[in-house]
């Protein structure tokens, strides 16, 4: 091959064929003239392709035995189809018959007509995704084909795909949102890319500083809209809540006005599907949503609404507060169009910073290049799984089962949570096991394959838990955990922080996922043997540890709190932290090797010392809690920083003057100062009506209101009497709620405060914290500065 800026050229054939490094932005299955074809968009260095891959069948699978029955209900749909004797089987070892269709009526129609008969097996699997899959690819890939010049874009035809791992796309990102009342009736749309702001709105035009398109209805919105995008010509557009929101309402709203949203690279139509989630299709461009990419990169946030990660992310505020914002900018679209401008702007501009300080896109482009979803499918922990063991399972001459076919259905252990030691300590030392799930795959082979394997040799297996017993050598989990660590640790080496989060958050889901009673692989002899091992691993290790003379407090999964005498220094401290993580990890790879014969991978490693550390009570109880604890550490600038765990300075359900006291009595209690005094500085406050704004409390409806009959939590109580006073409208199931607590009961929060019921707060938002303290003295708050308090 001849190497011409970077395009390479395939000699030996009358035409010379063009092979492109890309990555894939969406993907099609379709049917034409009559047959199967698959169709990729590519984002190149050079351009777009339109990559179209034909002479494909769709494939489900059947066991051998049932092929009689299977044709005889296949010859009454008389649907095109081939049948073909694999060298495959099922997990229960019976051999397996692949049913191909080269055309999609035909394998839906089969699909249904058989299901109701006979197991089928892998039939969920789209063609599009199994001939990425099965050739492992994952958003990068070589590319080649027939080609032909489009408008815009470069076409394919014939084309074959490759794996190619190490490309990395660089995409022309476009933020947009839009503006409409309550009924979905379009106002404006914004659009913000890297060189432009643009705000196409209904009306007459009007003298403004911004770029504004004016336009006279919604007809002539839509096909504006189509124009634009088309002109800026996107490869992912962005937004928030913009797939299930932003999208579903243009699409409802083209449908109802008869316009063809044209806004494919082809000028092809947006596709709109509604099932367990919106599913949105552009063709040869992505819609990536911010929310669902936060919450996959594992942020945690109070609530994800965009004024409140803008004001935690970027330090600024939206130009409409979330109270009544509805009714303003319905308000401003009749009566100041020129701010609803400015408003819908800034919301695509807040969008775009974010993703652009938060590395969103990075995040999900290393997500695909590791799982080989589509960019824009979030969640779908299962589907990667499947992604990346399928392929794996065939070469190994299995298909996956359907679910819960092992009729096994028991309950598999949580990890291991240890008693907890309550009490205020100078140093404590925390040993963590470094991703220990995947670890125990690692180290004791836990694959679904190798399940199946090790019962067929049961004399050489490794013996799990539950009757569980896992082939030493015939597996495919263990390699896959490797590599993914192999990788993590490469992606620490090179800086490359989201891909190294994004393979963290894959490593830990495999436990998850194996447990998911909606994964095709859950089998309970697969997760308890994780779980149960982590329970023998923890339980051993603190054995060893009290063995050297040491006093283990608390235990959570694979954290490990050990006591160390008040007199020992920092420096102390730090040294006995690497000899037990040493003498510990000596131990396991012994133990493994004697009594199992086996490598280990178990680390276990020294992460914190706290001093002090403060382990509180169950509340009411003289037991200690559990997940509940705080500590201070010393900062990488040298500075005391307290870590809490589980405490209400870090429940989203307590007020912030709550938060505030248990910072404000913790310090005062690690640092040796008078936490009554603390206590009853803060109960001035209260009553005093200092901290009015600092006593809402928020809560998210779990469920519809008319949901909630019998048992009305405080936060239900106070959206329902909102609603029915019509005070508000549009609260259901996900609204956080805000609300105050005043003598007539809970009140929605409006703005305005008034009533308040302080005693509630000193007892329910002060007390419950100063109790939980040592050697504390329950009427030291009633006595102290000579004041009575009708608590």
């Amino acid at each position: 091959m001849d190497i011409i800026t970077g395009v390479y050229f395939r000699r030996g054939s009358h035409l010379a064929q063009a092979v492109y490094q890309g990555f894939i932005l969406s993907r099609q299955q379709v049917s034409h003239r009559g047959k199967l074809r698959l169709c990729y968009w590519i984002k190149t260095e050079h351009g777009v392709i339109k990559a179209f891959v034909e002479q494909e069948r769709c494939v489900f699978f059947i066991k051998t035995a049932d092929t009689n029955k299977a044709i005889e209900i296949l010859d009454k749909l008389e649907c095109d189809y081939q049948l073909a004797v694999l060298s495959l089987k099922h997990f229960d070892q019976s051999p397996v018959t692949g049913v191909y269709f080269s055309q999609l009526s035909g394998f839906y129609r089969a699909k249904e007509a058989l299901d109701s008969r006979l197991s089928i097996y892998e039939e969920d699997i789209r063609h599009a995704d199994r001939y990425l899959m099965e050739r492992y690819i994952k958003g990068g890939v070589w590319v080649t084909g027939i080609s032909s010049q489009k408008a815009g874009y470069l076409e394919l035809n014939e084309a074959k795909l490759k794996a190619c791992d190490d490309f990395t796309p660089h995409f022309k990102r476009l933020s947009f949102d839009i503006e409409c009342s309550g009924d979905g009736v379009l106002f404006s749309v914004g659009l913000v890319s890297d060189s432009e702001r643009i705000v196409i709105m209904i009306g007459s035009e009007q003298v403004s500083d911004l770029d504004i398109i004016w336009v006279e209805d919604e007809i002539s919105l839509l096909n504006t809209l189509c124009k634009e995008i088309s002109r800026l010509n996107p490869d992912v557009l962005i937004g928030w809540n913009v797939i299930e929101f932003d999208c579903a309402v243009l699409h409802e709203r083209a449908e109802a006005l008869g316009v063809q949203l044209s806004i494919g690279r082809d000028g092809e139509a947006m596709q709109v599907s509604k099932g367990h989630f919106t599913r949105v299709l552009i063709p040869g461009r992505v819609v990536v949503d911010g929310i669902d990419t936060m919450k996959n990169a594992t942020y945690h946030f109070e609530t994800f609404k965009l004024s409140f990660i803008a004001q935690e992310v970027l330090g600024q505020t939206k130009l409409l507060s979330q109270d009544n914002r509805l009714e303003e900018i319905v308000r401003q679209f009749h009566e100041d169009k020129l701010a609803l401008a400015k408003y819908n702007l800034q919301d695509c501009v807040l969008v775009w910073d974010i993703f652009s300080k938060l590395s969103l896109m990075e995040f999900a482009t290393a997500r695909t290049k590791l799982t080989g979803l589509e960019l824009e499918r979030m969640g779908g922990s299962v589907a990667a799984f499947t992604n990346l063991y399928l392929p794996l399972l065939h070469r190994s001459g299995y298909i996956a089962p359907n679910l819960g076919e092992h009729g096994l259905n028991f309950d598999s252990p949580g990890g291991y949570v240890m008693d907890s030691k309550p009490g205020l300590y100078k140093n404590v030392l925390v040993l963590d096991f470094k991703s220990l799930y995947p670890s125990i795959i690692r180290s004791f082979c836990i694959d679904p394959m190798g399940l199946i394997e090790g019962g067929q040799m049961p004399d050489n297996a490794i013996v799990g838990f539950n009757k569980g017993r896992f082939s030493r050598t015939l597996h495919h989990l263990p390699k896959l955990v490797a590599q993914l660590a192999q990788a993590r640790h490469q992606a620490k080496q090179n800086g490359e922080q989201m891909l190294q989060q994004a393979i963290k958050i894959i490593m830990n889901s495999l436990y998850g996922v194996l447990g998911s009673k909606g994964c095709r692989f859950y089998d309970p002899r697969l997760s308890s043997s994780i779980t149960m091992r982590g329970h023998e691993i923890m339980q051993t290790t603190r054995r060893w540890i009290e063995e050297m003379g040491f006093e283990v407090i608390y235990g959570d999964t694979d954290s490990t709190f050990v006591r160390v005498a008040d007199e020992y220094s920092a420096a102390q401290c730090k040294q006995l932290g690497i000899t037990l993580m040493t003498e510990i990890n000596q131990r396991w790879t012994q133990l493994l090797s004697e009594q199992y014969q086996l490598e280990s991978h178990l680390e276990i490693e020294f992460e914190t010392h706290y001093s002090p550390f403060f382990m509180p009570t169950i509340r009411g109880q003289e037991t200690g809690s559990k997940k509940r604890y705080v500590g201070q550490v010393v900062d990488k600038e040298g500075s005391p920083a307290l870590i809490f765990k589980g405490m209400e300075t870090v429940r989203s359900d307590w007020t912030q003057v709550a938060k505030e006291y248990q910072q404000a009595v913790i310090r005062a209690l690690f640092d040796d100062l008078d936490v009554v005094e603390v206590t009853e500085s803060f109960i001035n406050q209260i009553i005093s009506g200092q901290v009015d704004n600092k006593l809402i409390y928020k809560k998210r409806l779990g469920k519809p209101l008319e949901s909630y009959v019998k048992n009305i939590p405080p936060h239900v109580r106070a959206a329902k009497d909102a609603t029915q006073n019509g005070n508000v409208s549009g609260l259901g199931k996900g609204s956080q709620i805000a609300y105050v607590m005043s003598h007539s009961g809970p009140k929605l929060y409006t703005g305005a405060i008034e009533q308040l019921d302080y005693t509630h707060y000193i007892e329910k938002q002060i007390l419950p914290i100063y109790r939980m303290l040592p050697n504390i003295d329950e009427n030291a708050i009633n006595l102290a500065g000579q004041r009575s308090l009708d608590l």
